[in-house]
């Protein structure tokens, strides 16, 4: 079956519209997932209110077999963005449990995460580390305040905080989580030993960098119900010379199998934006599907289901994702352009999704205001106002705008 403009003919079996079923029972009628994005639409107290509620309803209509939320904090004293939605001890459950129903027909997954150094200074927000080594994003670089070595008491405190807000996700009706350790955030500050210099524990050896991440898989293991989706993102590299690279990724995902459903692959950080296409190491990434040829080395020794995500705009390319040994491919910014892309697709469509451009000459600037531009078209979706896209500058000043109105909201509450 065929419709639209431009069609493909789909290969063999299996591909992205062939049923999956993951290690803890879950079964997807299909391999596409909404990936995560930062919707910044927290409301009162970072709770989810009706704007969330209504963009993900866009998703689940629109095809994915699985939605990812955008990261959800679980320490309210560091948020990465003043209007990212947080879920700890103290969180009222009702508004997760409204937007957890918003799924419909898609499994609905919950992403937590710990933004440790990657905090600017104008949240107030602590900004904690494996070791003090700052930010470096050049001229950018003062807008993150200088971070504080975690002790032992700080990290036992993270992974409580980690598995108390995946009980809370269950409880409020998601059907799994997915542990951050990918794009530079507190997770993967501790895998890279470009900002992990600690000489205990937790520092040193790739086992002992990677031992909270490990230790937060065991401990959200441990308080949710024995089918409750778990998994974890990395990154296929860090994309920064002595960083985080694909060995260090095909050990940490050998040492996860046993414990999640399955492991998403992406790659970069704020200090290397490999999903921008300016990664630090200067290594040329693919057009489209960015570490397909890099991560897909991973693919052939490793028993757990793995998902690539990045730069995922046409079917066509989804269709390479799953031929390449993927069982699943994440799609992020096409579906902030056009939601219902994944019934295209499914539906015989090449359905390509253009991403938004920015001219501006600074690469970190640039690649902020195509983020805008993200940003904006979702909370034009949150309030079912599917209109024309901002353009990326002047999503960027309206970025500005709305961070300073949570930021005085927090303010106010705090």
């Amino acid at each position: 079956m065929t419709s639209g403009p431009r069609a493909y003919e789909r290969a063999a079996a299996p591909n992205f519209a062939s049923r999956l079923r993951l290690p803890r029972g879950t079964v997807l009628p299909n391999r596409l997932v909404k990936a995560a994005m930062e919707e910044q639409l927290a409301g009162r107290g970072g709770r989810p209110d009706d704007r969330l509620v209504t963009l993900y309803r866009a998703w689940d209509r629109g095809g994915a077999a699985l939605m990812l939320t955008g990261h959800v904090m679980v320490d309210r004293s560091a948020v990465a963005q003043p209007a990212d939605v947080v879920l700890d001890a103290t969180s009222d459950l009702a508004p997760f449990r409204a937007w957890a129903a918003a799924a419909e027909t898609s499994s609905f997954w919950m992403q937590i995460n710990h933004p440790g150094r990657v905090v600017q200074r104008d949240t107030g927000s602590r900004a904690l580390a494996p070791s003090a080594v700052p930010v470096d994003v050049g001229s950018l670089s003062k807008l993150f305040p200088a971070p504080t070595p975690m002790t032992a008491g700080d990290i036992r405190d993270t992974v409580e905080r980690f598995a108390v807000t995946a009980e809370l996700a269950e409880q409020a009706g998601f059907a799994g989580v997915e542990i951050h350790a990918a794009h530079g955030y507190l997770l993967a500050q501790f895998l890279s030993p470009l900002v992990n210099k600690r000489t205990d524990e937790w520092g040193g050896s790739l086992r002992n960098r990677a031992r909270l991440l490990l230790d937060v898989v065991a401990a959200v293991r441990a308080r949710v119900s024995p089918g409750f989706g778990l998994a974890v993102k990395l990154n296929s590299a860090d994309f920064q010379r002595g960083g985080f690279d694909l060995e260090d990724a095909h050990h940490v995902i050998s040492w996860l199998s046993d414990s999640v459903d399955f492991v998403e692959l992406s790659g970069g950080s704020v200090e290397s934006l490999a999903t921008a296409g300016h990664p630090a190491d200067g290594r040329t990434l693919e057009r489209e599907a960015y570490f397909l040829k890099l991560a897909g080395e991973l693919v052939e020794d490793t028993s757990v289901p793995l998902m690539l995500t990045g730069g995922v705009r046409r079917a066509p390319v989804a269709e390479d994702v799953i031929a390449s040994g993927f069982s699943l491919v994440g799609v992020a910014t096409a579906l902030a352009q056009r939601p219902d892309a994944p019934l295209g697709w499914l539906a015989g469509e090449e359905g390509e999704v253009a991403p938004p451009r920015s001219a501006l000459r600074s690469r970190p600037l640039r690649a902020a205001a195509v983020q805008a531009s993200i940003t904006a078209r979702l909370h034009d979706l949150s309030r079912d106002r599917p209109g024309r896209p901002l353009a990326p500058t002047a999503a960027l000043v309206a970025d500005r705008y709305r961070r300073s109105r949570a930021k005085r909201r927090n303010r106010r509450e705090g």
